[in-house]
């Protein structure tokens, strides 16, 4: 296909349209449906040289040669996700409607941020906002945002939080930091007395959204976690009355439905409790956990949600969206004045249609609610629902199976859809010094993803399952690929230090696993 003389969209360029995006499909959908291993084996540097050598001063003759040349630099070493053996992070294949969403808003290139840009793309994701917090139960007049992924949710979140602390009646004496005229605390000063409490195994996006709020690192205070990796609130409780003592402000309590290493789940409802009674804001991360709103058989353990201030969920997790596709819900639409600034060249205060601008940290934003709405259309919440009840209930196997395998340890059990768990060397050898090593022989092999993380001070490898149309066969055979890495690196490391014994000292060199 040669380049078009006019390369911008419009009605005239409607069938180079077609047919790049026909060919550009083709092409993906060729390399998709003959992937049989979640990678390639190429190295770092192999291809940051292929990537090098493309001259971008130059264009490439026409369309089909630059596609060639990406086939080459991309889709041929790109991670297949909807492979049963790729289980390393939390990708999960995705919604073919929500791809097929994906070309559309592209299309069109709406920017959902004032009325006069987006129109019913504007009303779309604001029924897909109120269809998400009625599915968590807050009640009528909630609200929320799209956003670019979980990070940006819970920043938002923190920064609703912290705005609606630094407006409450001050409880600080009035001679600390006060206002000369006005007697009341300044802001500066307040905001130094803020703290954030989340548990010990709360994502690192919330130290993140502290120092980006302007609070320091230490404003996030731990609060230690059960053998489960659940926040204990009775601990809560009392990190709460110790930090009013000390006259500072706790802000936001962070509670967490899928913690990402063990999917653990916080107790949400007592939490709140705590919360109401310290008057403080609580967010509950539910970027992975939140795909469970729309199933049956474990819709329970988000029991408590309903009473949060706000809520993450990624749709690009448990909802089988492509990224980035997340939101921020919040029980009181008021509290998002926070994110409100009226320019007069975009979006005025007396505009009588809504603008999302109004209620975003974005200004510029895509129509990522429209592959969503494509998804609940065409295959249903239901169906979302029941797919990951699949891959839950298959977690459950796998870690029976490892249970029974004496060379395997399973960490714990699964809460969610993760499997911690480490390889037992027989010869007696300490299991934590192999899993990085471990993981790293099976990424190089191409043959699948396995995560390592670390647990309860020790690392340990994990599966991390959001595929639906993976096996108890599939893992296993995964379970397999770990023992023959871990029974190549004693091997390899067993010879290695007999070369390096029988060897001449002066030829002997540190050799590791």
């Amino acid at each position: 296909m040669n380049s078009p003389a006019d390369p911008l969209l419009h009605s005239g360029t409607v069938p180079d349209l077609m047919r790049a995006v026909t060919t550009a499909a083709a092409a993906g959908a060729a390399r998709l449906a003959e992937s049989t291993t979640s990678h390639s084996i190429a190295t770092h540097d192999e291809l940051a040289g292929l990537v090098r050598s493309v001259d971008l001063n130059h264009p490439a003759a026409d369309f089909d040669q630059a596609l060639d040349e990406l086939d080459a630099l991309w889709l041929r070493h790109a991670v297949w996700f909807h492979l049963p053996r790729t289980t390393a992070h939390l990708n999960c294949p995705v919604a073919v409607p929500a791809v097929a969403a994906e070309a559309l808003a592209a299309t069109v290139n709406t920017s959902v941020d004032t009325w006069d840009q987006s129109t019913t793309a504007t009303l779309i994701e604001r029924r897909l906002l109120a269809w998400t917090a009625e599915q968590i139960g807050f009640p009528a007049g909630a609200d929320g945002m799209f956003t670019p992924g979980g990070t940006m949710s819970t920043l938002q979140a923190l920064l609703l939080a912290r705005d609606e602390a630094l407006e409450a009646p001050s409880t600080s004496p009035a001679s600390l930091g006060a206002d000369a005229s006005s007697g009341t605390e300044s802001r500066p000063v307040r905001a130094a007395r803020l703290r954030i409490l989340a548990s010990a195994e709360s994502h690192f996006s919330v130290r993140t959204a502290a120092r980006i709020l302007g609070l320091d690192e230490d404003a996030v205070l731990t609060v230690p976690v059960d053998d489960g990796g659940r926040m204990r609130p009775r601990q809560l409780r009392a990190l709460l009355e110790e930090v009013r003592a000390q006259n500072l402000i706790p802000m936001a309590v962070v509670a967490t439905a899928g913690t990402t290493d063990r999917g653990a789940i916080d107790p949400l409802s007592t939490i709140a409790f705590a919360c109401q009674e310290h008057g403080t804001w609580l967010h509950v991360d539910a970027a992975y956990g939140g795909g469970l709103l729309t199933s049956r058989e474990h819709r329970h353990l988000l029991t408590g949600i309903e009473l949060a201030d706000s809520v993450t969920i990624d749709f690009h997790k448990t909802w089988f969206q492509p990224v980035s596709c997340s939101a921020v819900i919040v029980r009181d639409a008021r509290t998002l004045r926070h994110c409100t600034h009226h320019a007069a060249y975009l979006n005025p205060a007396d505009t009588p249609e809504p603008n999302q601008i109004d209620r975003s940290l974005q200004t510029t934003r895509r129509f990522d609610a429209l592959k969503l709405w494509l998804t609940l259309r065409t295959v249903g919440a239901e169906r979302i629902g029941e797919m990951l009840d699949e891959v839950i209930a298959l977690a459950g196997e796998v870690a029976e199976a490892i249970e029974r395998d004496s060379r395997f340890e399973l960490v714990c059990d699964p809460a969610l859809s993760t499997v911690l768990f480490r390889w037992l060397p027989a010869d007696g050898s300490a299991p934590d010094a192999m899993v990085r090593a471990i993981r790293r022989r099976i990424w190089e092999s191409g043959r699948a993803t396995v995560a390592e993380t670390v647990v309860g001070d020790r690392p340990c490898l994990k599966f991390t399952l959001l595929n639906p149309n993976a096996t108890r066969s599939d893992l296993l055979a995964v379970l397999e690929y770990v023992h023959e890495a871990g029974l190549d690196l004693l091997s390899s490391s067993s010879a290695a230090s007999s070369a390096a014994s029988s060897a001449p000292a002066s030829e002997i060199t540190e050799v590791t696993v």
